[in-house]
């Protein structure tokens, strides 16, 4: 890939498309050949009947994992976020942009902006830790490294 793609990858929130799983596929592509193989096998059918057993009564859960699966095909995103991939209605890209910023690490209220709090839930503390890289290190700097996708928050608050 060439060097420009590659730093297009880069998203406004400072987390790093190409390491996403959305964007990779795979995962979408197995819950996929999975959901196709249970069809063609009619798992259904003896899923509802080993979960008469104790030991497989979990299989009483059977159509929701499926459906889940089902989800799990449709997650996926064949652009990165300047490509307009992602979350459509994205504040922070929409920010940046109309900042005119190449990314959130140019904003001097970065670390304490509201809008990267939407990432908490999915990517923890990650964006921000990679925001900070970006911030000391430039976009090449952060792409030779480490790139961070989801790390636990630390607790906050002091109870």
């Amino acid at each position: 890939m060439e060097k420009k793609a590659v730093e297009n990858l880069v998203a406004y929130c400072g987390l790093y498309c190409g390491e996403c799983f959305a964007r990779k596929g795979m995962i979408a592509d197995l819950a996929r050949d999975l959901r196709k193989e249970l069809r063609r096998t009619r798992f259904d059918i003896l899923a509802e009947a080993m979960s008469e057993v104790s030991y497989f009564k979990v299989f009483k859960d059977y159509q929701p994992a499926y459906e889940v699966l089902g989800a799990m095909v449709k997650f996926r995103c064949k652009r990165g976020c300047r490509e307009n991939g992602g979350n459509p209605g994205c504040k922070i890209r929409t920010c940046c942009r109309k900042k005119a910023l190449t990314g959130c690490w140019e904003c001097a209220e970065y670390f304490d902006c509201p809008k990267l709090d939407t990432l908490n839930a999915t990517h923890g503390d990650a964006h921000r830790k990679n925001l900070n890289i970006l911030k000391r290190k430039g976009v090449p700097g952060f792409l030779s490294g480490k790139k961070h996708w989801y790390i636990k928050p630390k607790n906050k608050s002091k109870n």
